[in-house]
């Protein structure tokens, strides 16, 4: 096993700094306000996701056909992943589709920078974190949309993507799988293609899926498994997408 990283006086400072801030978070849960403080605080906040939503819907209505590629923000520019999720992104651009990511490092700016580099329409829909980088450098300037809002964001990653091709991460990326999955087997969306690449990340994952929800607990139906595939290769990434399409004869409009 690899050694840990010492902490710096910047990580506890950080640290501190957080602690801080979910006990306030939990102590104003549990404050009593008056109804003046709920309506003059919640209206603002109704207003600001208002203005996400209208700012997401602007721009996003007219950028055409896209796949959403989720991943890592920490995996660094050296990994196979990160050089993988590049290619898959440019050969999206050359097969007509766009590209959406998080906007930010990772496995997003391997996406972005895949399509930047074919000259693709390259989207961004960053989030503001606390101690967060900012977007990547490979988003065209008029498709940068940051928000503040999880679920406003998560809202334009379904809304436009016309499929999904879901990188290696974290609690971030299987978050965003399991809403695309959860949407499309509730019927709330097509069935757009879901491709999960990296069958050594996966396979853990989808065997505990199999063994427990859909054999043991019966949670999930035999069919819910179809609503995915895992690849090992960009090209195979690609064709999976394209497969889908081909089916409905329908192709990218641009």
């Amino acid at each position: 096993m690899g050694q840990r990283r010492l902490k710096t006086d910047a990580d506890r400072e950080k640290e501190n700094f957080q602690l801080i801030e979910d006990e306030n978070r939990i102590r104003k849960a549990f404050k009593d306000r008056d109804w003046n403080e709920i309506k003059s605080s919640d209206s603002w906040v109704i207003f600001k996701v208002m203005a996400e939503f209208v700012q997401g819907f602007e721009k996003l209505s007219k950028i055409g056909p896209c796949v959403s590629v989720f991943g890592s923000a920490r995996t660094q520019p050296d990994h196979r992943y990160y050089k993988m999720a590049e290619d898959i992104a440019a050969k999206l651009v050359r097969h007509g589709y766009g590209v959406i990511t998080g906007g930010g490092p990772g496995i997003m700016e391997a996406g972005n920078k895949g399509a930047r580099s074919e000259e693709g329409k390259s989207v961004g829909l960053n989030i503001d974190l606390p101690f967060e980088q900012g977007s990547n450098i490979y988003i065209d300037p008029d498709k940068l949309i940051t928000f503040d809002y999880f679920f406003v964001r998560k809202v334009m990653f379904v809304k436009y993507s016309q499929g999904f091709v879901v990188m290696p991460g974290g609690f971030g990326t299987l978050d965003e799988l399991f809403e695309a999955i959860t949407l499309i087997q509730t019927k709330k969306i097509g069935q757009f293609p879901i491709v999960l690449v990296g069958k050594d990340y996966w396979g853990g994952l989808i065997n505990w899926m199999e063994d427990t929800l859909l054999n043991k607990a019966q949670t999930i139906s035999a069919g819910d498994m179809d609503l995915f595939h895992v690849v090992e290769t960009p090209s195979e990434a690609v064709k999976r997408i394209d497969e889908f399409y081909s089916k409905y004869l329908l192709t990218p409009n641009f």
